[in-house]
């Protein structure tokens, strides 16, 4: 199966199993990796924004321009940031590392 690392707010690295088909965003919900989505994956939102390890940027599909839309939104964008729902796990990207951001702003209200 293949593998992606989280690189947490804190610094530390979290290997997890990524399956084939699932989404970045779903990968972290799955292994309580710190990744709101608020809108539950549907390109709604920016609050599953992580940074990709410039290594595996240039093999990723390149963001749709809805994508790029709400990635304008996104606390902390960098050149190589994706929005994790939009990310969806193939052979191709078997040890994918992404970083998340330092805090994003919350859809949710406390």
């Amino acid at each position: 199966m293949p593998k992606m690392v989280f690189i947490e707010r804190d610094g530390s690295h979290k290997e997890v199993d990524a399956p084939l088909g699932l989404s970045v965003l779903e990968i972290a919900h799955r292994n309580n990796v710190d990744i709101e989505g608020a809108c539950e994956g549907s390109l709604a939102c920016a609050t599953c924004h992580v940074v990709v390890d410039a290594t595996w940027y240039e093999k990723l599909n390149e963001a749709s321009e809805d994508e790029e839309d709400m990635l304008d939104l996104a606390f902390g964008l960098t050149r190589t940031s994706r929005l994790g729902c939009q990310l969806i796990i193939t052979d191709a990207l078997d040890g994918l590392t992404v970083t998340l951001p330092g805090s994003s702003p919350s859809m949710l209200m406390d």
